[in-house]
């Protein structure tokens, strides 16, 4: 009977000793910063980049009690639901639709997402317009006019960014006849004469356009001038200059002066400043390790951190390169500075 009761007394002993270690489990959780990173699937880019950047921060930054994980998702879309329900702080985000979701336009028409901050651009989705010589009179987008041109497979943010780009030139479906490919199967048509050309925006080198100049299809890689660029940018603010540089691509002899829309890293105006600020100074300061992330990852740098940003930086980033000493044009600066500063947020002041 007595042992009976020894046994029962351990075991209710037993119970409170795993209550109390389960109750300052909690506690510590509690002192600890948890994060996620929202990319898209696990066999593109966004993914690998998203979960090497969180693998950066949680080991920089373990003596702070900081842990980032980074999830897979649908992409763009999906990330900016994700953020709105709080369920991941932070996303990669291409640039077009962090624009719209910010500005409430095309896919988010009616409903605008002004609480979207940006951190900073990761690396760049190149514009490869590629087209037969025989069609390139100028060698520019004016040359797509009246061509046999792929905008990419029908529902892609390809066809999507091409199709605002043809409109930022004055020209349209209506005005080519288009065709909806993906990029090898593009490349095959122009090689069997099926198509004049398409758009096969990717990191650089992009594989279907060196096998283009590698198989000896006689095309090329169309200019953007700084002309069309600003008409571009006036439909959607969302790109940059981007020279392609000589013997990237087989035979390539001559830079290719063309565009590029950057994949950025995005969080909302909620999460606090100090967290972004520690966040975003981690990053460029350990950049020998997030340049070992990914091919792509070696874009990521102060030089580049702006490029082709166009919804406001959160305040803790703003903080950053305010320190790092970057010019930062006036529509990228938080509304949440203007306002801290006097300013009306809605304004085009700098500070």
């Amino acid at each position: 009977m007595k042992t009976n009761k020894i046994k029962v007394l351990a075991l209710i002993f037993g119970m409170i000793l795993v209550a109390v270690m389960a109750i300052a489990g909690k506690k510590t959780n509690e002192n600890k910063t948890f994060l996620s990173v929202a990319t898209a699937s696990t066999g593109g880019t966004y993914y690998p980049i998203g979960v090497g950047l969180a693998n950066v921060w949680t080991h920089a930054l373990k003596a702070d009690n900081v842990q980032v994980t980074g999830q897979s998702s649908a992409g763009s879309v999906e990330n900016i639901d994700l953020m709105q329900k709080d369920e991941a702080q932070l996303s990669i985000l291409q640039s077009l639709m962090a624009v719209e979701a910010y500005e409430g336009v095309r896919n988010f028409a009616g409903r605008p997402y002004t609480d979207l901050r940006s951190i900073s651009m990761l690396w760049p989705n190149v514009e490869h317009f590629v087209l037969m010589n025989g069609k390139a009179k100028n060698g520019t987008l004016d040359d797509i006019d009246g061509t046999r041109f792929s905008v990419g497979p029908q529902a892609s943010g390809t066809e999507q960014s091409t199709l605002i780009i043809l409109q930022g030139v004055d020209l349209s479906k209506a005005k080519i006849d288009p065709e909806y490919l993906g990029y090898g199967d593009t490349i095959a048509a122009m090689r069997d004469g099926r198509l004049d050309g398409g758009a096969l925006p990717a990191g650089v080198p992009a594989s279907a356009v060196t096998d283009m100049y590698a198989s000896g299809v006689a095309a090329r890689v169309l200019d953007v001038t700084d002309a069309q660029l600003e008409q571009i940018n006036a439909v959607a603010n969302s790109w940059f200059r981007f020279v392609i540089k000589p013997d990237t691509y087989p035979g390539q002899s001559k830079a290719i002066n063309t565009i590029a829309q950057p994949n950025i890293l995005t969080t909302t105006r909620f999460i606090d400043e100090k967290t972004i600020y520690t966040l975003t100074k981690t990053m460029f300061e350990n950049l020998p390790d997030v340049h070992q992330v990914h091919s792509s990852a070696k874009y990521i740098s102060l030089e580049n951190a702006l490029k082709g940003v166009s919804v406001p930086l959160h305040i803790g980033a703003y903080k950053y390169y305010r320190e790092a000493g970057l010019t930062i044009p006036a529509y990228l600066i938080p509304p949440e500075a203007k306002a801290a500063a006097g300013v009306d947020p809605t304004s085009s002041a700098n500070l």
